[in-house]
């Protein structure tokens, strides 16, 4: 099967830091995959790459066979299609939750008000937000500006979703209702790939785990190759460090 998302010698630096080397990546549909690792191993700055809110200095970055890094790009219509979750949310804070939802479908894929109000409505009410639709960011949790930046993202129709420790800002008691979300998401086939330190959920959830270290793929593998069987250890320091937290 041909992979949605393929990278190529992909490398990044920060001045004389180099945070990402010579990264081989591919990304097939219905995969979700979990990008772990120390922080500053690289892993956010890889999903940046990809959504282009960063731009590598070397590589490709295939997206359907073609380079999204050449030519011409409406980076708009590819943010729709390859959508991404901060941990920081960004959502708009002078539009309410509904028209959060709403503003990037008519803007960006042109669709009319009432169709793109109909699908704010079903994804709110599938990540649990539809009772706040005139609420002002200001006035949600953590959690739950969190979960209307997923409809948001959703609400564009993706192909590939990334995420990006989107449970690292929450209070530890809301971080079990986003990862629901996002297993069901895991459950309805969405493509996916996740940066997180939530190792439970990369254990159960993914279906294939990336060990990021020092700006480089140390290992990957099943779940069950890196949790139970990593070869590499800097896998197994990281791992161990972790599990004693």
């Amino acid at each position: 099967m041909e992979p949605i998302i393929e990278i190529r010698g992909l490398k990044k630096h920060f001045g004389q830091l180099e945070v990402l080397g010579d990264i081989q990546f591919s990304v097939a549909a219905g995969e979700v995959i979990c990008l772990i690792g120390a922080s500053g191993s690289g892993k956010s700055t890889l999903l940046r790459c990809v959504n282009l809110l960063e731009t590598p200095d070397a590589g490709e970055i295939l997206v359907h066979g073609q380079d999204i890094l050449r030519g011409k790009m409406d980076v708009n219509q590819y943010r729709a299609r390859v959508g991404m979750v901060f941990q920081s949310f960004n959502l708009f804070g002078n539009m309410d939750v509904l028209k959060n939802c709403v503003v990037g479908q008519t803007h960006v894929l042109r669709r009319d008000k009432e169709e793109a109000r109909q699908k704010a409505l079903y994804f709110l009410e599938k990540v649990g937000m539809k009772d706040f639709l005139s609420a002002a960011p200001d006035q949600l949790s953590g959690g739950q500006k969190q979960r209307v930046a997923i409809a948001r993202a959703l609400c564009m129709d993706p192909e590939v979703l990334l995420f990006d420790e989107p449970t690292s800002a929450l209070d530890p008691e809301m971080v079990g209702g986003v990862l629901e979300v996002m297993k069901g998401l895991a459950r309805d086939g969405l493509t996916m790939i996740v940066v997180t330190h939530e190792m439970a959920f990369a254990r159960e959830v993914s279906t294939r785990v990336v060990f990021m270290d020092k700006g480089v793929i140390a290992e990957e593998g099943t779940p069950e190759d890196i949790f139970q069987h990593p070869r590499n250890p800097r896998t197994r320091e990281f791992l161990s460090r972790y599990i004693r937290r």
